[in-house]
């Protein structure tokens, strides 16, 4: 299930999040150690540090159009440990502020089998990239 969490929506919405210039990372996530809450859940302080795999640096080459967000693949290093999914979030920070964007499960390069080297994280290229609005 590739979804957006609805603090992203409405930030968004609101102009609280821009896509081509705000600091856009991704967290490689463990979801035995995260349950996810596309409701609930709205800032990255809602997923436990020990879900948390690895973090990316912001990501590069982002584009829009026609409300489809795509950027360039994406390089997690120094993690260890398996993860199912990965959480794009609004680096802020500090992590009360810092929004969720978007969770992202459905990919073949799940599991990722992060052993302390670097683990590229390509996104689909079909019609809808990354997420489209």
């Amino acid at each position: 299930m590739n979804r957006l969490y609805d603090a992203a929506r409405d930030g968004f919405l609101n102009g609280q999040i821009a896509w081509l210039t705000n600091d856009i990372r991704g967290i490689l996530i463990d979801t035995t150690k995260y349950q996810v809450s596309l409701a609930g859940h709205a800032y990255l302080v809602d997923i436990p540090a020990e879900a948390r795999v690895s973090v990316s640096p912001a990501l590069s080459g982002r584009t829009a159009a026609a409300g489809t967000a795509n950027a360039d693949p994406l390089t997690f290093s120094a993690g260890t440990g398996t993860s199912e999914a990965l959480v794009l979030y609004q680096h802020t920070g500090t992590e009360s502020t810092a929004r969720l964007i978007a969770y992202i499960d459905d990919s073949p390069d799940f599991p990722v089998n992060a052993n302390g080297g670097d683990v590229v994280f390509t996104w689909d290229t079909a019609e809808n990239k990354i997420f489209k609005l």
